[in-house]
């Protein structure tokens, strides 16, 4: 999918510098990384993350965020394909 398609340039912003935190999603969240590297960890499974990626996190999803390279991303929470 096309970014323009996906109307990501409408999205918000966020940005983050290597570090590690731990994040609950309040709501679902789709994101797209445009640069960097991150490694998401649940009680389940580690998923590496890294720039050109588009993810979604489901609401009530419990993570540790180990950011390897500063991230950027747009994200949204009405994603609708």
């Amino acid at each position: 999918m096309k970014k323009q398609k996906l109307g990501i340039d409408t999205w918000g912003r966020w940005s983050c510098d290597v570090s590690t935190f731990d994040w609950e999603y309040d709501e679902t969240e789709t994101c797209y990384i445009f640069e960097g590297e991150v490694i998401v960890k649940t009680d389940y499974e580690e998923v590496h993350i890294d720039e050109n990626t588009l993810v979604t996190f489901p609401k009530g999803l419990k993570s540790t965020w180990i950011v390897k390279r500063p991230v950027k991303k747009a994200y949204t929470f009405e994603f609708i394909q």
